[in-house]
């Protein structure tokens, strides 16, 4: 517990804790909120889906684009313009959508909207990345056990104001949200002493993915989260399976929750180990993790498993936070985060597409289940290739926060 004091004791920690959750909670509730809006208005499910992939793959798209503009610039005008434009972009997007346009002005909105989701996640991570080095493990568990309760209380939100009015109001509290936590990160005074960094010569696009370290980083991410896509599938498939449909969002959250246990006992250790073999050996821990779940009899002893399972998820994004902060370049810090966001929205996709076709065919859940272990399985993998060393600079301390 002392050690997470110390985090929050820090100037400007409580703005980026509490508005860093604020400013996360529309990506976990305006695809869920768009889905069912337009499944609603139109009665397809293949028009919902394709909207809120669409919103989805937008925000994914642009994170980079839009990190690399706030390492230059600093995050600050960055976020304050997205919290002025993403609320205009939402209103526009429920006007398309309640209004009957046609399905292409539908996904163009969609498009537009998720374009514009303030760079909340990868700009408090970068700022993170600047503490002092004795707490920022501590800080990046808080930040991955906020980013799980996220992931909790979107969804269930969503699907309290779904049936208390109606979808559309989940889009209008997001709104709210994001500009109450991109405007709140804007104006803390972290933010306010952010000086950029010497960009440098000029570079390629991927520069920043290319660095030292970084790709194997961010491959075996890619390879976790298309697990974890798999996974996010096969939940709700097994619990249809066995006769019980609506218990599929208790046994995710019991999946996150157990990640955010996992979370608070690890961010309160002080482990010796170098950051890599913490992150192989973690990852080694989700694999095993996982394994039991392809074995599972009934929901409730898969609720067991995916608690027990969860646990390692947290830690392992801790770690892997500290090693994208010690790799990447001074003046890259947030383009690198919003990879690392990025590819983990685009391989828990392609996980979840992968899934359900696993799903429809002859393999049926279990095949599913098992993308998944397979999924952490190879992340562990490639850990184990041989890279280049990061140069000392990559690893330069930060200013404090």
């Amino acid at each position: 517990m002392r050690s997470y004091l110390s985090v929050w004791r820090l100037p400007s920690a409580p703005v980026l804790l509490v508005g860093g959750f604020a400013g996360r909670l529309p990506s976990a509730m305006v695809p869920l909120a768009l889905l069912l809006m337009v499944q609603q208005q139109t009665g397809s499910y293949a028009v919902a889906g394709l909207a809120s992939a669409t919103y989805g793959l937008a925000m994914a798209a642009m994170a980079p684009v839009l990190g690399r503009l706030a390492d230059r610039r600093t995050p600050r005008p960055v976020l304050l313009a997205q919290a002025a434009a993403y609320p205009l972009l939402l209103g526009l997007l429920v006007a398309a959508v309640l209004g009957g346009a046609p399905t292409v002005a539908v996904v163009g909105a969609s498009a537009a909207a998720g374009a514009g989701t303030p760079l909340v996640s990868g700009a408090v991570r970068a700022m993170w990345s600047r503490v002092d080095p004795r707490v920022r493990g501590t800080a990046y568990a808080l930040d991955a056990t906020a980013t799980e309760l996220v992931f909790v209380a979107g969804p269930t939100l969503v699907a309290t104001l779904a049936v208390l009015a109606a979808p559309a109001w989940a889009l209008a509290v997001a709104g709210v949200l994001a500009v109450a936590g991109a405007t709140g990160v804007a104006t803390s005074s972290a933010m306010r002493g952010w000086v950029p960094a010497p960009a440098g010569p000029r570079t390629s696009p991927f520069a920043t993915v290319l660095a030292p370290g970084m790709p194997r980083v961010l491959l075996s991410g890619t390879a976790l989260m298309l697990g974890f896509g798999a996974l996010e599938v096969a939940v709700p498939a097994f619990a249809d399976s066995a006769g019980s449909p609506g218990l599929s969002g208790l046994l995710l959250a019991l999946w996150s929750l157990g990640s955010v246990a996992g979370g608070l006992w690890f961010g309160a250790r002080v482990v010796s180990a170098s950051l890599p073999r913490q992150y192989r050996w973690l990852l080694l821990g989700v694999t095993i993790g996982l394994a039991p779940l392809t074995a599972a009899s009934n929901p409730w002893v898969l609720g067991a498993l995916l608690f027990l399972g969860g646990t390692a998820i947290a830690p392992t994004l801790t770690v892997q936070n500290s090693l994208v902060g010690a790799l990447a370049p001074a003046h890259a810090t947030t383009e690198a985060f919003t990879w690392l966001s990025t590819i983990a929205t685009g391989a828990s996709a392609l996980g979840a597409a992968c899934g359900g076709a696993l799903i429809e065919g002859p393999s049926g859940v279990t095949g599913s289940l098992v993308l998944a272990v397979a999924g952490a399985a190879l992340a562990v993998l490639v850990t184990l290739v041989p890279g280049r060393r990061p140069l000392p600079a990559a690893a330069a301390e930060r200013v404090a926060v």
